[in-house]
Parts: structure tokens; sequence; C-alpha cells
């Protein structure tokens, strides 16, 4: 997979599989997996590397 200047690859933790993400993401942005379907968070961006994104929990406004 090539990069351009659109886009960069990543490593994808779920599957270990490279995808292609934007280029110009930003720390603590979550971009889906092509491969995995898993919602992953960007935890670096020189070299991009992603993490599994923490589940949400609800907020009942407390």
């Amino acid at each position: 997979m090539a990069e351009t200047q659109d886009s960069t690859v990543a490593t994808d933790p779920v599957t270990g599989e490279d995808i292609e993400v934007p280029a110009d993401v930003e720390v603590g942005e979550i971009v889906d997996s092509p491969v995995s379907g898993a919602e992953l968070e960007v935890v670096s961006v020189e070299p991009v590397e992603l993490a599994e994104a923490p589940e949400l929990e609800e907020d009942w406004g407390e």
C-alpha cells in the first residue's frame, strides 16, 4: 500500500495489517478500520500509530 499526499499507512492494532489513514490525522482522532471494523484512536502522528479506541461510557448528566 503506497503512501500518497492525502493518506498515509498505519498498522491496525487489532489485525496487524497496514491500513490507509488520512495524512492530516491528529492525536485523539478516531478512525474506522476498513479491515477489522474497529474504531481506532490516533495516539501518535510522527509516525502515525493507532490503538483501539476506548469504549465510551454513557453519561447520565452526573
